[in-house]
């Protein structure tokens, strides 16, 4: 299972048509592990936010709606460049 998860996430990055992906499941299947083994395998670097536990993220959204100020706030928030 691991396998063919990691690979259809390997094929969908190696799209270059890709479309956004959302990840749904049943709670306590491995979503979050899942995400975060594929940001260390197929990535140079990645970030993890956790929207539900830190509600300073929230903010970010409420309060601004230009894509380029959020990557930057984001940034700020993980202390690396996004």
């Amino acid at each position: 299972m691991k396998r063919y998860a990691m690979q259809h996430l390997i094929e969908w990055k190696e799209d270059p048509g890709h479309l956004p992906m959302i990840i749904r499941g049943a709670r306590q299947v491995g979503k979050t592990w899942l995400m975060k083994e594929f940001g260390r395998e197929a990535y140079a670097g990645y970030v993890y936010f956790n929207f539900d536990e830190e509600d300073a993220l929230k903010s970010i959204f409420e309060h601004n709606k230009n894509p380029q100020r959020i990557i930057e706030l984001l940034s700020l928030v993980a202390g690396e460049k996004i």
